[in-house]
């Protein structure tokens, strides 16, 4: 079984995410969306609350060979717990592409038996970032073009209530 690990901190999940993510899972048998859990830094929305809507839209878009998981400490030392041996990262933009290539250097000088796999958004979705999904969100925005409709849905909640 091929596994890859799909990781990020999807803080919204966006539907640029959604485009990786579902290019992946047709690609390898299972992949796992996993939420880097970094206590250093401020999240705008908690872990459990990443990991509902990651998993709504999973199911929103029937994505069935999807496992939704967090994990703390090094990328490459969770891939070997799950038994992948291949990363997923997401492009962009070219402005990507110089940060990508440098930390999966960095993981192949760690863990040569672990590939990265770099996947291009559509270009649709290639200037859609969480922190304008959350800025437009904070705005009364309609975030709908940027987003699954559960996040969507979520956000507008949670915004309301604040």
């Amino acid at each position: 079984m091929k596994i890859a690990i799909y990781p990020g901190s999807f803080d919204p999940v966006t539907k640029g995410h959604l485009d990786v993510l579902k290019r992946a899972a047709g690609m390898f048998d299972k992949v796992i969306i996993a939420v880097l859990k970094n206590s250093a830094k401020r999240s705008f929305l908690p872990i459990e609350d990443r990991l509902k809507l990651i998993q709504l839209s999973c199911d929103y878009d029937n994505l069935e060979n999807v496992e939704v998981d967090f994990f703390q400490g090094l990328t490459i030392d969770y891939a070997r717990q799950k038994g992948a041996n291949v990363l997923i990262r997401g492009l962009r933009a070219v402005s990507d592409f110089e940060y990508e290539m440098q930390l999966s250097q960095t993981n192949n000088a760690l863990a040569p038996d672990i590939n990265t796999v770099f996947l291009i958004t559509k270009p649709k979705y290639n200037f859609i970032s969480s922190s304008t999904v959350k800025e437009v969100a904070l705005m009364g925005g309609d975030i709908s073009k940027f987003v699954s409709p559960p996040v969507a849905k979520y956000l507008k909640e949670k915004i309301n209530k604040e």
